[in-house]
């Protein structure tokens, strides 16, 4: 019975390693996607996890959120960051430090 246990245990670790690569994928592409839309420089190639929490999905469904960071430029002299909330496998949220001010600025003569 014990050995039962132990093989769940690594079942259970393999499919939420398995899972988390590829939710990690999914939020590599969404940060892409969106500095190709926006026109600004995806650094890295990478997002890093910064937590990970059980949360009820609009069902009411217990699910992983899991929350990552990256990191991208407007200018190509700075660092900004940006954080992608996951909600099981589709994306909650996203929020970004205030960029491009800087541009608008030069634009309009000041």
């Amino acid at each position: 019975m014990a050995e039962l246990a132990v093989l769940l245990i690594l079942v259970g670790i393999a499919w939420f390693w398995l899972d988390s690569l590829g939710v990690r994928e999914t939020a590599i592409a969404i940060a892409k996607d969106f500095c190709v839309k926006e026109n600004v420089q995806f650094l890295d190639g990478a997002v890093a996890a910064a937590s990970l929490r059980l949360r009820r999905d609009p069902r009411g469904s217990l699910t992983i959120a899991r929350t990552y960071q990256f990191e991208f430029t407007d200018t190509g002299n700075n660092r900004l960051k940006g954080t992608i909330i996951m909600l099981g496998g589709t994306l909650e949220t996203m929020h970004l430090e205030p960029y491009g001010f800087t541009a608008l600025a030069d634009k309009s003569g000041s």
